[in-house]
């Protein structure tokens, strides 16, 4: 299994990114994906996930309102739209993936991307 995050980069505050995860080696629908994020100094932070099917959403409450998760399962891939973004959102973003049931908790997760850099500059 691979997840290939991308997308990241320097944007200033109140701008837009959009990353996306491509997939391979997993039968990409009956997956739960998820992002997280990892700030320096700081731990690891749920922040979007969408079930298997894309049945259902979760966001962590710091970015609700202004973050949106999508998949494509034809393409394998899942994104993370990222709008009116802030200083404070700056860090690594890790996309992740467990078969089936969603979850917020990073340990529930069995494989990980590499993490691709945001930088919010103020």
């Amino acid at each position: 299994v691979q997840l290939q995050a991308s997308g990241g980069g320097l944007v200033q505050a109140g701008g837009s990114l959009r990353l996306s995860c491509a997939a391979s080696g997993l039968t990409f629908s009956r997956y739960t994906m998820g992002w997280f994020r990892q700030a320096p100094g700081k731990e690891r932070e749920f922040v979007a996930a969408s079930s298997w099917y894309g049945s259902r959403t979760y966001y962590g409450d710091s970015v609700k309102g202004r973050f949106t998760i999508s998949r494509d399962d034809a393409k394998n891939t899942v994104y993370l739209q990222m709008n009116s973004l802030k200083p404070e959102d700056t860090a690594v973003y890790y996309c992740a993936g467990r078969p089936f049931g969603a979850s917020t908790m990073g340990h529930d997760y069995d494989y990980w991307g590499q993490g691709t850099l945001v930088t919010v500059s103020s």
